[in-house]
C-alpha cells in the first residue's frame, strides 16, 4: 500500500492522505492569512471524508473542478456540515485566493455525494472502506481501508471519553497499519465532570453578581455541547452564530448524537439571536449568558459582544477550546487584551479557559494504540508528531512521523 501525506503531517490542519494514487482520505485547509491547502496536484478516483471540520473537509469542493469528478463518501451529518462550511467559506472569501472553489463546485460535490453509516462497508476507488464511530463530533469516523493486501486504519480526530453530545469511541477494528492523530499527545485532560462543575459555578456566580458571560465556542460540536451543559444545570442562555444552523441540522440526525432528547431540550432552552436592530448590544447589557462563534475570537458575533462587555470586570469571557498562537483568543488569555476594530485594546472583563476538548488526550491516545502494538504507526495531526512518534518507538512501537509531501510504502 502506497501512502502520500499531502497535509496534516507535523501540523494541525489541511489533512489529506492519498492511498495507492487513487483514494483520498480527507482534503482540508489550514486556516490563516493566507490559508494553506494540501500540497501537490491530485485527481483521485474517490474521496473519503472522516468528519465535518474545516481542517479535514474545507478544500474538498475544489476536487470537483475537472472533467472527472470523484465520488465523495461520508456519513450523512458530515455531508451537511461540509456543505455548511463550504458556503460559509464562499460567503467570507469567495472569488479570492482564500477560497479555491465556487458555488458550482459545491453543487457538484452534492451530486457526487454517497452516504454511509457506521459499520457499513463500501467500495471506493477499488478499496473496501468501513466507517467506525470516532467519538469526536456527530458523524465523525475512523476510516478502515482494505486494498486486498493491507488494512489501513486512519483514526482521524477521535475521543475515547464520552461527551454530552457524542459517546467516546470504542471501535478497535483489526488493522495492519495505523495513521493516528496526536493533537494532545502531551496533555492530560482534566476530568470532564470537574470541568463542567467549575464552568457552571463560574457562570452562575457571574450572573448572580450582575455580570454578562460571553462563551466563545466553535460552531460544530462545541456550541451544541455547551448548550447541553447549560441546560443540564438549568442555566438559561442565548445562542448566536453558525452554531445555530448546526444545531438545527443535528436535529435531523438523532442516531448520530448520544442523547437526541437532551439535545432537543437544550435547543429549546437557548434563545436564538437574530442580530437585527441592535439586538446583540442589548443582550450584552442584560446580565445574560451568550454562547457564540467564533471559538478563538477571530470573527463572528463574538466580536460584537466583546466590545460591549470588555470594560467591566464583573463580566466574564469563558473560552472553551484551544486558542491557536496568534489568534485574538490567545492574546486575550496571555496578555489580557484583544484585537477589536483594527486595534488592540485592554479587556477588563475576566477571561477564563475551560478544557472541553473533543480530542483524546495522551492517556486516550496510548489506550487506543495499545490494541495496535504489532502494527506500524504513522503519527500525524499534531504540533509534536515527531516527538510522540519517538516516545512510541521507545515504548516498543514501530512508529514514525512523515513530513509534508512524504511517500511511504507499507
Amino acid at each position: 500500500m502506497k501512502l502520500q501525506f499531502l497535509g496534516g503531517a507535523e501540523e494541525v490542519g489541511r489533512s489529506a492522505i492519498l492511498v495507492n494514487d487513487s483514494l483520498l482520505l480527507d482534503y482540508g485547509m489550514l486556516t490563516g492569512n493566507p490559508p494553506q491547502f494540501p500540497v501537490g496536484s491530485v485527481e483521485p478516483d474517490a474521496v473519503v471524508v472522516s468528519h465535518g471540520h474545516l481542517d479535514h473537509v474545507g478544500t474538498v469542493p475544489s476536487l470537483l473542478s475537472g472533467d472527472d469528478w470523484p465520488a465523495v463518501h461520508w456519513t450523512p451529518p458530515t455531508d451537511e456540515l461540509a456543505r455548511t462550511l463550504a458556503r460559509d467559506t464562499l460567503k467570507l472569501h469567495g472569488g479570492s485566493y482564500n477560497c479555491p472553489f465556487t458555488e458550482t463546485h459545491v453543487r457538484r460535490m452534492t451530486q457526487q455525494s454517497a452516504h454511509h453509516d457506521y459499520g457499513e462497508s463500501f467500495e471506493a476507488a477499488g478499496h473496501e472502506v468501513t466507517f467506525y464511530n470516532a467519538g469526536h463530533i456527530p458523524g465523525s469516523a475512523h476510516v478502515l481501508v482494505d486494498d486486498g493486501e493491507t488494512r489501513l486504519l486512519y483514526t482521524a480526530d477521535f475521543h475515547t471519553d464520552d461527551q454530552r453530545l457524542v459517546s467516546g469511541t470504542t471501535a478497535r477494528p483489526d488493522a495492519d497499519v495505523v495513521i493516528c492523530e496526536s493533537t494532545y499527545s502531551d496533555v492530560e485532560h482534566e476530568d470532564r465532570a470537574t470541568v463542567e462543575e467549575r464552568f457552571v459555578e463560574s457562570v452562575r456566580t457571574t450572573v448572580w453578581e450582575g455580570g454578562t458571560v460571553v462563551v466563545p465556542a466553535f460552531a460544530i460540536g462545541r456550541t451544541q455541547e455547551l448548550l447541553m451543559v447549560l441546560d443540564a444545570h438549568d442555566i438559561d442562555c442565548y445562542v448566536d452564530g453558525m452554531g445555530v444552523r448546526v444545531l438545527e441540522m443535528l436535529g435531523n440526525h438523532p442516531d448520530y448524537v448520544r442523547d437526541a432528547a437532551a439535545l432537543k431540550r437544550a435547543k429549546s432552552n437557548a434563545r436564538v439571536v437574530s442580530g437585527r436592530d441592535g439586538q446583540r448590544k442589548r443582550i450584552a447589557r442584560e446580565n445574560s449568558v451568550i454562547v457564540t462563534t467564533s471559538g478563538m475570537l477571530s470573527g463572528g458575533p463574538a466580536m460584537t459582544y466583546i466590545p460591549e462587555i470588555r470594560d467591566d470586570p464583573t463580566n466574564k469571557i469563558c473560552l472553551t477550546g484551544y486558542q491557536v498562537e496568534g489568534t485574538p483568543g490567545r492574546e486575550l488569555v496571555e496578555r489580557g487584551r484583544c484585537e477589536l476594530n483594527g486595534g488592540v485594546v485592554p479587556v477588563a472583563a475576566r477571561a477564563e479557559m475551560y478544557d472541553f476538548s473533543a480530542h483524546a488526550d495522551r492517556h486516550g491516545l496510548l489506550s487506543f494504540l495499545d490494541d495496535y502494538r504489532d502494527a506500524p504507526v504513522f503519527v500525524n495531526h499534531g504540533d509534536r508528531c515527531a516527538a510522540f512518534a519517538g516516545e512510541l518507538s521507545a515504548d516498543g512501537y514501530e512508529a514514525a512521523a512523515p513530513e509534508i509531501g512524504a511517500t511511504v510504502e507499507v
